[in-house]
């Protein structure tokens, strides 16, 4: 038994018609992520009088670290440049290295000041022009380490109301054997 004509127009029709209404979803969403789009980058972006909204997170924060050998192991320093009316998180600031190294707390050249954060609540930030965070690095093992990956994760905010997205920065470490 054959399909007959008008089944095989009709499925033509139908395929037709997905096809049209497959594709004008496509380009309306394509739309919407683009006005969405246009509107973040609006955020950054230069208006019409030249000024923006918000700092790129590059114009905003300066973040540097530097590394020496200690009696103790090796001191790595994390220095934060910050723009006027931005913060940093202190408890957003981790480290993140290979299994056998160790870090101990960090200490701070500044005190941090309590804001109530809408996302996470009470919380202490760094709002100083320079804030430097300071640890200590060994290995378990007491040997020294050379070129040991160091990633640096911190978070900070405009007090205007945005909030950037967690960064990380890498670095490279040598770690000296404690004396």
């Amino acid at each position: 038994m054959g399909i007959s004509t008008s089944t095989t127009k009709y499925q033509s029709a139908c395929m037709r018609t997905a096809a049209i209404i497959l594709a004008s979803s496509s380009l309306i969403a394509a739309g919407t992520i683009s006005a969405q789009a246009a509107s973040l980058s609006g955020l950054f972006n230069s208006s019409n009088n030249g000024s923006s909204k918000f700092l790129s997170v590059e114009q905003a924060f300066s973040v540097d670290s530097s590394s020496k050998a200690t009696k103790k192991g090796t001191q790595l320093s994390i220095t934060f440049d910050i723009t006027p009316e931005h913060y940093v998180y202190k408890n957003q600031l981790k480290l993140r290295f290979p299994k056998g190294i160790n870090a101990t707390p960090f200490t701070f050249n500044q005190k941090p000041v309590t804001i109530d954060d809408p996302t996470f609540g009470k919380v202490p930030v760094f709002t100083q022009k320079s804030v430097t965070a300071t640890t200590t690095l060994t290995t378990a093992n007491g040997k020294g380490a050379k070129n040991v990956p160091v990633v640096i994760h911190w978070q900070g905010c405009a007090k205007a109301g945005l909030c950037y997205p967690p960064e990380k920065m890498a670095t490279k470490v040598d770690i000296a054997v404690p004396r």
